[in-house]
């Protein structure tokens, strides 16, 4: 396991891949860990030189009292990225970490290639809606919040068809830290990107998924229409695509990065 050491304890990181290949950074979803990028890290590896970490409260990554903020998680990445000497990275995210993608691209434009925010909004509100699972996460832990996190994350086909990738979904969320969780969800909650949009000069693609009840695809659009020169393209899931939709979000990503 590798460590990435900030002012307040230490990331979780992964760097994998040809030196001489250009650098990609995976930003994982609220609630999951770096794992849940494996359907992409073989055919990428074949293009890229791999940096995925878990985000602050998540995975192996610190946990430190809440709230967060996206300029604590967006500058933990920048830290991470400066830290290890990567002059440069195209960065792709899902949910919170599309978030991270769009605060990157926004406040580090000469770190930034191109971005691919993925099932994600530039702003979420519905603050009561995070508050309750906050409080939720922080007085009975995260067993509570399983079933409708899932039923939000994947399509009742995607349940039906892939048990054994639910059950391993399920493991993660379920062994998130409630705090880091809870933390977190603070920074989904009070995060508001939209003003930062129009300083995006990344060449973005919004993946957006047709089903998806965590960001319904106004939102994607929303990113889009506020990013000059933005794309966007559109798969038949729900919120964690990158998983339910591999192949098809796989072709995207290096189609787009190829460009």
């Amino acid at each position: 396991m590798d460590r990435f050491n900030l002012p307040d304890g230490s990331l979780h990181y992964r760097l994998e891949g040809d030196a001489g290949k250009p650098v990609l950074l995976l930003s994982n979803s609220l609630g999951t860990d770096m794992t849940m990028w494996e359907p992409q890290i073989e055919a990428l590896l074949g293009h890229f030189r791999v940096l995925r970490y878990d985000t602050r409260g998540h995975g192996g990554s610190l946990v430190t009292p809440g709230p967060y903020t996206m300029d604590q998680l967006g500058g933990d990445a920048l830290m991470l990225i400066e830290g290890l000497g990567i002059e440069r990275v195209h960065v792709a995210g899902v949910s919170l970490g599309g978030m991270t993608a769009l605060w990157l691209a926004a406040n580090a434009p000469a770190k930034v290639g191109r971005i691919l925010p993925s099932f994600t909004s530039a702003h979420i509100g519905m603050p009561e809606i995070w508050n309750q699972r906050i409080a939720t996460a922080e007085s009975q832990g995260m067993q509570p919040l399983l079933d409708g996190v899932l039923a939000r994350w994947f399509t009742p086909q995607f349940h039906a068809a892939a048990p054994a990738t639910l059950a391993r979904f399920r493991a993660m969320l379920g062994g998130q830290n409630p705090a880091g969780y809870a933390a977190a969800c603070a920074a989904v909650r009070d995060m508001d990107l939209r003003a930062r949009l129009k300083d995006i000069s990344a060449p973005s693609l919004v993946v957006i998924g047709q089903h998806d009840l965590a960001t319904p695809p106004v939102m994607g659009h929303a990113i889009a229409a506020g990013i000059a020169d933005a794309k966007t393209a559109e798969l038949p899931c729900a919120h964690i695509g990158n998983v339910e939709a591999r192949d098809a979000y796989t072709s995207l990503l290096l189609g787009f990065l190829a460009a």
